[in-house]
């Protein structure tokens, strides 16, 4: 399998003219005006943070480049740069990384778009072309399970905007994310990993990898030091989280995090699924492997199931070599649905960022509201990590409503706009109430024990305008 292509545009691409034009990331007046107008929409006093209209971080001012202006997070700039001086933005990654900027698609043709290569075996002209392949003198393809170049575009797309070696694609994320776990914790490792990770991750964690005589430890994220005192006795193979979790939305300390479990020889991979590649990078913030259920904010259009994983080439090809054993191959196809739905990713992103964040600031100080749950927030007790750390706090929200198990399904109901349904990250919202659909048929101790309460709604929002979702949002309210 071909290595990521490093991003490099031609040179003899003509200069543009430069025109005066506004920044897209706003001087510090227009965020501040633009986050006054968000909080009057909203009904609700407060100051802007990075979280929003503008989805950016507070960052330094860069030169103005044609198309390239983008905000950054402080530190991160290890894509390399373009002929134009600079590294480009995720905007125009999601576009051309593994196309034009790049090898020029590994699909080997002069199309615009991406073909789907469907053939499942590739053929070699003649024994000395197949020495040169297996001796890596040749890049090429041999069988559809090993590698396509169809995958291998989004492949490198995906290393991209994660500023990593190597990515893996899978079939679906928990493929990704059971031959992870296998490939990087031998029998007789250990697994810490947080209480609230994705479920059929812990349970894999718990009850399956214990078959195979490796040993899990469970630790609260607000309790750091249970972390710590576990990493001190030593043997700790990796560390496992979701960051942001779901569907409390706990943010993890990375560098924190990483400097204590590096300190201890312990990897640390990071499930960025909540978060998506536009509002984090936990490779840059020191984790060591990245995963994400490709099949939400990545493929964006509720249509495909994928996953994927990302981080060093020495640390992939393991996880690769696994992979080939266990199957999980994405086909072709899902693979150029993916690629077609990452291209609107950062557009669709910062949309949903910006409406989640009006939507919790008016729920907030609505009187049918009891809690909120959103790092986005300033009363969050996870808000100062996230502005370390995001440039954005993603799509999704949860709220616990003033009223009982029935009450809340009356406002579930009342909904005209939310589909109730699970998943999150595409262009339609979603709404569920974990107790009857995620959770349901489970004793009260155990959704007691994962913060589920009869009155907990979880929000996944779309792409629609924010003033449709919160004149629904507050119809349905009414109805309580």
């Amino acid at each position: 399998m071909a290595k990521s292509s490093s991003l490099v545009m031609k040179a003899s691409l003509p200069r543009r003219r430069r025109v005066h034009r506004p920044r897209r990331s706003p001087t510090k007046p227009e965020r501040a005006a633009t986050a006054e107008e968000a909080v009057l929409l909203a009904g609700v006093d407060g100051a802007a943070d990075i979280f929003g209209a503008a989805g950016c971080p507070r960052s330094p001012e860069y030169p103005v480049v044609p198309d390239m202006d983008d905000c950054v997070v402080d530190g991160v700039d290890d894509a390399p740069a373009t002929a134009l001086g600079r590294r480009p933005s995720d905007e125009t990654l999601v576009v051309h990384a593994g196309e034009k900027l790049g090898s020029g698609g590994e699909a080997g043709t002069d199309s615009i778009v991406t073909p789907i290569v469907s053939g499942t075996t590739h053929w070699f002209r003649d024994s000395a072309n197949l020495i040169a392949f297996r001796e890596g003198r040749r890049q090429s393809f041999e069988y559809g399970r090993y590698g396509n170049p169809t995958v291998q575009v989004l492949e490198d797309k995906i290393s991209a905007l994660e500023r990593a070696e190597a990515t893996l694609v899978t079939s679906s994320g928990m493929n990704a994310i059971v031959a992870t776990l296998l490939a990087l914790v031998p029998p007789g490792g250990h697994v810490v990993a947080t209480t609230d990770c994705y479920s059929e991750a812990r349970a894999f964690i718990r009850d399956k990898l214990s078959k195979m005589g490796i040993r899990s430890t469970f630790v609260d994220l607000d309790d750091m030091e249970a972390l710590e005192s576990v990493l001190d006795q030593g043997n700790v193979t990796m560390f496992y989280a979701d960051s942001p979790t779901n569907p409390h939305l706990k943010v993890v300390d990375v560098p924190h995090v990483a400097e204590l479990c590096h300190r201890r020889g312990a990897l640390v991979c990071i499930d960025s699924t909540l978060a998506s590649p536009i509002n984090q990078k936990p490779l840059t913030l020191g984790a060591d492997v990245v995963l994400h259920s490709a099949t939400k904010y990545i493929a964006g259009h509720h249509d495909v199931i994928a996953g994927c994983v990302s981080g060093s080439e020495a640390l992939i090809s393991r996880i690769r070599a696994w992979h080939h054993d266990i199957g999980g191959a994405i086909s072709p196809n899902a693979a150029y649905m993916i690629i077609r739905g990452l291209k609107t990713m950062a557009l669709r992103v910062e949309a949903q960022n910006r409406t989640a964040l009006r939507m919790a600031r008016l729920l907030e100080n609505h009187p049918k509201i009891e809690r909120v749950y959103y790092p986005g927030l300033e009363s969050s007790p996870w808000h100062g990590v996230a502005r370390r750390q995001m440039t954005g706090a993603g799509g999704v929200i949860s709220f616990e409503v003033a009223s009982d198990l029935h009450g809340v399904m009356r406002f579930v109901d009342a909904l005209e706009l939310p589909l109730i349904a699970t998943s999150l990250g595409g262009c339609e919202s979603l709404v569920q109430q974990p107790a009857v659909m995620s959770y349901w048929g489970q004793s009260d101790e155990e959704k007691a024990k994962n913060g589920i309460k009869d009155n907990f709604v979880k929000f996944s929002f779309g792409i629609e305008r924010f003033e449709d979702l919160r004149d629904d949002i507050l119809q349905a309210l009414e109805k309580i």
